[in-house]
């Protein structure tokens, strides 16, 4: 009696124990990345040859180097230039402005791993940000004095771009050469605060501004960022591309 016992104990210590080891490790969880805690890095392939584009991570941020000249046509190349393309868009008061495209020698240190901003600061006149054809993003004012886009607009060639004085061509608005080439909730770029900037849809509809904070943006999954990312849209009305200023610390920018 005692040996049947003792069989009887064993048995049980020995199921217990085994139920307790699988229930173990059924409550055993894998971390998940918080959602303020973004990196960058696999976005920067988007970049990979594009002509005049280059990149180089160095730490904690990547230098993006471009020299700004577009990939399409454009009536401020010269005329003689292979990629001249006579204006054909559909803006009836539409003016060419007295600059040409030039090449530029732009570099853009952007941390790669993005965070908000206590102090958020306002973006200045001329470059905010980049595309991922090399080109520029300008904010929603005309220089010299913060002005509204509203004649500016009328010299933007087919495309929605235009080249400044010094030659640096750039978009205040829809980048359409972009959009229509990688689709209307494409990826389009990155500002300076390291935050990815979309196209003006999202999930099969149009983005309006009241989908958006006061920086033109939100946070969301997108399909370069399925844990979800803060994340810039343009959009057909002002302020177009960003806001009352960056979101995250911007890096520098020099040229």
């Amino acid at each position: 009696m005692k040996t049947l016992n003792r069989i009887i104990l064993y048995t049980f210590l020995i199921v217990f124990g085994a139920c307790s080891s699988d229930d173990d490790s059924d409550t055993t969880t894998t971390p998940t990345t918080p959602v303020d805690s973004y990196d960058i890095t696999s976005i920067l392939s988007k970049f990979d040859n594009i002509p005049g584009v280059s990149y180089a991570i160095n730490g904690d941020v990547v230098q993006i180097t471009t020299d700004d000249l577009p990939n399409h046509g454009s009536p401020y190349w010269e005329t003689t230039h292979p990629m001249y393309e006579a204006y054909n868009g559909d803006n009836p008061n539409w003016r060419k402005n007295p600059n040409l495209i030039e090449s530029q020698n732009i570099v853009f240190t952007i941390p790669l791993k993005p965070q908000e901003a206590t102090n958020k600061e306002a973006t200045p006149l001329g470059p905010i940000g980049v595309t991922v054809n090399g080109i520029v993003f300008y904010n929603q004012y005309a220089g010299p004095n913060n002005q509204p886009l509203t004649n500016e607009i009328d010299s933007f060639d087919q495309y929605l771009g235009h080249p400044d004085a010094r030659g640096n061509y750039h978009y205040h608005i829809e980048p359409t050469f972009l959009t229509d080439t990688f689709g209307k909730s494409g990826f389009l770029g990155l500002l300076a605060d390291g935050f990815p900037v979309y196209g003006p849809e999202e999930n099969g509809g149009p983005v309006t501004n009241s989908d958006l904070d006061e920086y033109h943006g939100h946070v969301g999954v997108t399909p370069d960022f399925p844990n979800g990312i803060y994340h810039y849209h343009v959009t057909t009305e002002a302020p177009y591309i960003n806001g009352n200023g960056y979101f995250g610390s911007p890096g520098n920018i020099s040229q």
